[in-house]
């Protein structure tokens, strides 16, 4: 998200899109040949082929927003860093892609130098060098790319006012390429998790002289295992073909197996899944970077055995919730907040959501994964089916003895997250403990545009949240920080948190370059902001994915939670 789709702003403000293009995060499929698309090790040669909904509408380097450097994009870009290609847990590592390493960081984590290796050349044999990288990302910052991840503005000096070079062709002094294969990036406050972010396509090498601007996404030079040779439709139908100058010495984390990919896209979620299933032709060797089963396609996929080989299982970083205003009444008593804790019954919202397949029950606000630092809590046990009895305790406690209206506000978009068949759940369970609940339905736009403007924000809303990458950070930051608060624009901290403590805390763990370290702190302060019940956690979607029936070497990480492009192979 923001995804599934890098994607927390992105994703929780267009649900997951985002995310999926790019890939999700999630747990491996289940062991095994069918599972693996069959047995023998995978070779070289054939075409894939990937059926989406949403056409790859960006694809410059600078406007991509993706988890991870992307599904597609990091094909054509490779990255100072990137996501190691693995299944399961594994895949949380960041790992070198362009750099020698994931760069090294001075003792306060403000300035991180990376070397880049040896050997490496664009498509058309010329040597990539640190300047590229600096030009890539100094272009991220022009209005005219806008759309990429908003850290750098924030994190590098002067990136708050830079405006690109195409205004200002001096470039940053923030970022130093002392000689071909050093840069170095100055930040004005610590940030542990740079080499995280250093997997995004921003730091994807732009040759000056090829830079074209905003035409640029046509036909951009190919840093990575294959070339663009065609993007029509504004990304509705794209073909890759193998770049021969890539090499795989330099590139252990992709594989390039397949000799063309082809995208074809503006398909409807029935279409994909019937033609995966069906796996006609070229559909055999078919994949889908951004559409699940839903409920009804699942129990029949589940029926068949065959068909139930073919689907990739994975779990993206992201939690469902329940979000207050604590600034309105009557959420702005924390016993009001305690009671529908207590009285929201999971099983019924996982059942609304899909079915225990689809969705696994919350009670923590990071996700379920050792890499965000899940710390186990439950400040307000309501057991599998809710409490009401608790609820109506606290609900007296707070002076509604004799119970409560409210309104519930959601979007009316086919989710199975935020839409009505979760609202409805919620609104049944909150009757047993005596609160009235109005619903709210609104249109996915109006939806979004409502719940992220401080001004125009419900009292009451369901919502989610996903992870940009695989850590606390940006999972915990943009949604607590008080410093983030946004009143004229895109606001994520609905509760309007702004506690000292929470934000040098925030402050403290961004210092921490030890990933493991840093997550144990995250989970703490996930657990001492949730006595607050500033949110109910409600449930982390599972995704499930057919892919066809000549698709080999299927790897889903706890990073992308989706099959990873750059290890498939087909017969």
């Amino acid at each position: 998200m923001r995804q599934l789709p890098l994607i927390s702003r992105r994703v929780a403000a267009a649900a997951v899109s985002v995310v999926l293009l790019g890939g999700a995060a999630a747990c491996g499929p289940k062991q095994g040949g069918d599972a693996q698309g069959g047995g023998g090790a995978p070779k070289k040669g054939g075409t894939l082929t990937v059926l989406n909904r949403a056409p790859q509408k960006q694809f410059d380097p600078a406007r991509l927003y993706t988890s991870g450097g992307g599904n597609i994009p990091s094909l054509v870009y490779r990255t100072l860093t990137t996501r190691h290609r693995a299944n399961g847990a594994e895949g949380t590592k960041v790992v070198p892609d362009l750099a020698t390493s994931t760069g090294t960081p001075s003792d306060d984590a403000k300035v991180w130098t990376y070397k880049l290796k040896d050997g490496l050349k664009y498509e058309d044999g010329s040597p990539i060098t640190a300047a590229d990288i600096k030009y890539g990302v100094e272009r991220s910052f022009a209005p005219e790319l806008s759309g990429g991840a908003p850290y750098l503005r924030d994190w590098l000096i002067g990136g708050d006012t830079y405006q690109g070079p195409y205004k200002e062709k001096k470039g940053l002094d923030s970022i130093e390429t002392p000689d071909a294969k050093t840069i170095v990036f100055h930040l004005r406050k610590s940030e542990g998790d740079f080499p995280y972010f250093a997997t995004s396509t921003q730091f994807a090498p732009v040759p000056k002289a090829k830079d074209t601007g905003a035409k640029y996404a046509e036909h951009p030079v190919s840093s990575g295992p294959y070339k663009l040779v065609k993007n029509t439709g504004d990304g509705e139908q794209m073909l890759l073909e193998r770049n021969p100058d890539w090499s795989e010495e330099t590139d252990k984390e992709r594989h390039a197996y397949p000799d063309r990919i082809e995208v074809k896209s503006g398909l409807s979620s029935a279409v994909i899944n019937q033609r995966l299933s069906t796996g006609s032709g070229a559909d055999a060797a078919a994949v889908t970077t951004d559409t699940n089963l839903g409920p009804a396609e699942l129990a029949q996929v589940t029926g068949d055995k065959k068909l139930a080989d073919r689907v990739g299982t994975g779990h993206f970083g992201q939690t469902d919730y329940l979000a207050f205003n604590p600034k309105a009444k009557p959420f702005d008593n924390p016993k009001v907040r305690e009671a529908i804790s207590y009285a929201v019954n999971r099983t019924s919202v996982v059942n609304a959501a899909g079915g225990s397949s689809l969705a696994e029950p919350a009670t923590t606000f990071l996700p379920d994964q050792k890499s965000f630092g899940f710390t186990p809590y439950d400040h307000f046990p309501a057991g599998a089916t809710g409490n009401p009895a608790k609820a109506k305790e606290l609900l007296k406690e707070a002076g509604y003895g004799d119970g409560l209206e409210i309104t519930l506000t959601h979007s009316t978009a086919q989710n199975f997250e935020t839409s009505p068949e979760v609202a409805t759940a919620v609104q049944a369970a909150l009757k047993e403990a005596g609160i009235k609940v109005k619903l709210e339905g609104l249109e996915d736009n109006d939806y979004d545009e409502k719940i992220h403007s401080v001004d125009k924000q419900p009292d009451l809303f369901l919502a989610h949240w996903g992870g940009d990458w695989p850590s606390g950070g940006p999972f915990l930051a943009p949604i607590f920080d008080g410093r983030q608060i946004v009143k004229d624009g895109a606001n994520f901290n609905t509760a309007r948190l702004d506690d000292p403590k929470v934000n040098d805390e925030i402050d403290a763990i961004n210092k921490i370059t030890d990933h493991d370290a840093a997550a144990a702190r995250w989970g703490a302060l996930d657990k001492s902001i949730g006595q607050q019940a500033l949110t109910v956690p409600l449930f982390h979607p599972v995704y499930k994915r057919l892919y066809g029936k000549d698709v080999k070497n299927v790897v889903i990480s706890n990073w992308t939670g989706v099959l990873d492009i750059s290890q498939v192979a087909v017969k």
